[in-house]
């Protein structure tokens, strides 16, 4: 029997991720700041009340909705001492793919218009991520290297793909990853 239009589907998993789908595209377009709940909800065709329940706030609906914290875990499979390629591919290959619309792109957007929101969001980014580069570095490596690996790949993400003005951004792909890569392998390394 088909549901009537005026009806609600209960499908909490398809609304995960419609909601996921539209914050991706809201942050990435907006920045975190001017991103709205409302309006990520009305992407969604859900209400404001039930992205809350799903995320409960807009700082953990954005960490839920930027691939790069799931992506290291996929990228943490291997021996350690090819960490710094599979890193380096993998970052390489999701900001070519995302044309713009990567919500970590939005995170280097917003950190200069609201520095405390971009710190508490780049802290628990950096804590989702850990425990990936304590299994491939060990405990105590990993901590003190994690804000070094932090910092390059939000400068690189500057450089190239938000303000796409010399060196790094005129570099062809296979180029830059294979700098990025050397880039990565001298930090872990030290």
């Amino acid at each position: 029997m088909p549901v009537s239009p005026g009806r609600r589907i209960r499908n909490p998993e398809l609304h995960r991720e419609a909601i996921l789908a539209a914050a991706a595209q809201s942050f990435a377009e907006r920045g975190y700041q001017q991103a709205t709940i409302r309006d990520i909800a009305r992407r969604a065709g859900v209400t404001h009340g039930l992205v809350l329940r799903h995320f409960g706030s807009k700082e953990q609906l954005f960490l839920a909705a930027v691939p790069g914290t799931r992506d290291v875990a996929e990228l943490g499979q291997g021996p350690p001492e090819t960490l710094p390629e599979r890193l380096a591919t993998g970052y390489v290959n999701r900001m070519e793919n995302a044309a713009g619309g990567d919500a970590f792109l939005a995170l280097v957007r917003s950190a200069g218009s609201d520095d405390d929101s971009a710190t508490r969001l780049l802290l628990a980014m950096q804590e989702r991520t850990l425990d990936t580069y304590r299994a491939q570095l060990g405990k105590a490596k990993a901590e003190q290297l994690l804000p070094f690996i932090a910092s390059l790949l939000i400068g690189v993400t500057f450089s190239r793909y938000i303000v796409r003005a010399g060196f790094l951004a005129e570099m062809d792909r296979e180029t830059f990853t294979e700098h990025l890569t050397h880039a990565l392998r001298g930090l872990i390394a030290a």
